[in-house]
């Protein structure tokens, strides 16, 4: 069609009925006169846009997941890139080399749960933001860092982001007050919900009141919906009492966390989710019970304690009377030579 007047004054024609139509229906609310003709529309188009959507979903389909698959590379390989030069930066001092044994750590936990992280370090503690427990590390918006990310370390489950700056971001830490998290139990599933309570164990609740569970138990993080604000498997911490009147609908415990609150440094903040829930694999490998010592006592059969020990003593008698013997006999040796020197005396004599 060339562009012409004609052509011009049609398509401000069809503008402005278009327009004029868009009213008329806004006004008529339920009851708008062109509700017909688009129920009418949708009746004749409705089945053509399910059938072409059918068949170029598919595709469409494949052509995400291809693309998001190569997002998904060039991301972990840029935080590939992005840790080994904080690593390289770590090593340059013996605080360093401290902190570089954190961050290996940390890259295990990381691996073992398919969990893409952005490293960071703590550069502030609680005091700057108030009362709560509460940690400011040195990466922000500008590392993909954004609000409700899990944060974790070494050790297990720190907390979440809370506020993000463009290269910094407040962490709430799993031990505060306000903190609440959901839980699974190793091995056996049990859910619940834990709780901080400060400078205290965690306090747990299980959803079944009747759960058997023991001292040494250990959980993880169960997760949230779209792994915001906590993707699953996080190692959170061991079971260290088991409240014995627990009610019947929960069950409370009190859980020691797999990290020191008060020892935070290296941390890293999980920026891609695992694609595979990995429940209890992360955790580490239980310490085996060392061998309690024994002491074997062996009897000789037949032996008499008793007639032993009197012949112990008998023996001892004898050596005495012996000993006591030999210092009589040089008893009377010495008294006859006495004798004997007194009469040569009384010869000799005028």
């Amino acid at each position: 069609m060339r562009d012409t007047k004609e052509s011009r004054l049609l398509l401000v024609l069809l503008i402005a009925v278009a327009f004029a139509l868009i009213t008329v229906d806004i006004r008529g609310g339920e009851d708008s006169p062109v509700d017909g003709a688009r129920q009418a529309a949708a009746n004749v188009f409705g089945p053509i846009e399910n059938g072409v959507s059918s068949a170029v979903d598919p595709v469409g389909n494949a052509v995400s997941a291809i693309r998001d698959s190569g997002d998904r590379h060039d991301r972990l390989a840029a935080l590939e890139t992005q840790n080994a030069a904080l690593k390289a930066k770590l090593g340059s001092d013996e605080r360093g080399r401290s902190r570089l044994k954190q961050f290996d750590k940390m890259l295990g936990l990381a691996g073992a749960g398919q969990y893409g992280i952005k490293g960071a370090q703590v550069i502030a503690i609680g005091a700057a933001q108030g009362f709560s427990w509460t940690i400011t590390i040195d990466a922000g918006a500008g590392d993909g860092v954004k609000r409700d990310m899990t944060v974790l370390n070494g050790d297990g489950l720190v907390g979440r982001v809370t506020t993000v700056g463009p290269n910094s971001a407040t962490v709430l830490l799993a031990n505060d007050p306000d903190f609440t998290v959901g839980t699974r139990m190793e091995a056996g599933d049990e859910l619940g919900f834990a709780a901080g309570q400060g400078s205290r164990p965690f306090r747990v609740e299980l959803l079944n009141g009747k759960a058997d569970v023991k001292k040494g138990d250990r959980l993880v993080t169960f997760g949230s919906q779209a792994d915001k604000p906590f993707v699953p498997g996080v190692p959170v911490g061991t079971v260290s009492r088991v409240d014995p009147n627990g009610g019947d609908l929960t069950r409370i415990l009190e859980v020691t966390p797999f990290v020191s609150f008060t020892k935070l440094d290296v941390v890293g903040v999980v920026v891609q989710a695992p694609q595979k829930d990995p429940r209890d694999t992360v955790l580490p490998e239980k310490d085996k019970p060392e061998p309690t010592p024994t002491v074997t006592v062996t009897v000789t059969p037949g032996a008499d304690p008793e007639g032993q020990a009197q012949n112990n003593e008998g023996g001892a008698t004898e050596e005495d009377d012996a000993a006591l013997g030999n210092d009589t006999a040089g008893e009377n040796g010495a008294t006859g030579q006495n004798d004997r020197t007194d009469q040569q005396n009384e010869q000799t004599e005028p």
